[in-house]
C-alpha cells in the first residue's frame, strides 16, 4: 500500500486557509464589535468602549494579512506603464528591479516595526490593556509575509523552462 505523499503546495494551500479563516473571524468579530455599540449608542445612549478599540485591532490585522494574501496571488495594484511596453531583456531587468526595490522597502519595514514591537511589549493600550507590540506586529507580518511572496515569485522564475512564453513571470 503506498502512501501519497503531500504535494507541495500543501502548506501554502493550508496557510492561506489560516489567513482567510482568520481574516473571516477578524471581519466578524469587527462587524459586531462595531454593531453593538452602534446600537447601545443609539438605543440606550451608551456604549462598550472595548469595542472601539477592539475593532480597530481587528481591522489592523485584516488589512495585514490581506495585504499578505494579495502579495502571494499577485493582486496589488501596480504601475506597469513602461513594463507593459517593454519586451524580452529590458522587461526581466525592470521586473527584477521592481523586486529588488520591493524587497529592501520590506526589510526597512521590517526593521521599523522589529524596533516598534520591541518598544511596544513594554506599553499598554488605553481601554484593553492589550501590549501595543500586538499592533505593532502586524506590519512585521506584512513585511515578511510580502518577502516571502518575493522569494516564491523568485523561486518559480527560476523553475520555469527556459521556452515559457513572454508574461510568464508573473504570479499565476
Amino acid at each position: 500500500m503506498k502512501l501519497a505523499s503531500p504535494s507541495p503546495r500543501a502548506p501554502a494551500a493550508w496557510l492561506r486557509q489560516l489567513a482567510e479563516g482568520a481574516m473571516a473571524l477578524g471581519l466578524a468579530g469587527m462587524v459586531l464589535a462595531v454593531f453593538v455599540n452602534v446600537v447601545l449608542r443609539y438605543v440606550f445612549d451608551t456604549g462598550i468602549v472595548y469595542y472601539e478599540e477592539l475593532s480597530r485591532l481587528l481591522f489592523v490585522w485584516l488589512v495585514s494579512l490581506g495585504a499578505v494574501l494579495a502579495a502571494f496571488e499577485n493582486q496589488h495594484l501596480g504601475f506597469d506603464l513602461l513594463t507593459a511596453r517593454l519586451r524580452g531583456v529590458p522587461r526581466q531587468v525592470c521586473l527584477w528591479l521592481a523586486r529588488g526595490g520591493t524587497a529592501y522597502v520590506m526589510v526597512l519595514v521590517a526593521q521599523g516595526s522589529w524596533a516598534q514591537v520591541r518598544a511596544g511589549m513594554d506599553s499598554r493600550s488605553t481601554v484593553i490593556g492589550y501590549p501595543l507590540a500586538l499592533a505593532a506586529a502586524s506590519t512585521l507580518v506584512v513585511a515578511v509575509g510580502v518577502l516571502a511572496a518575493l522569494a516564491a515569485e523568485v523561486v518559480r522564475h527560476r523553475s520555469r523552462t527556459p521556452h515559457s512564453p513572454a508574461g510568464s513571470e508573473l504570479i499565476e
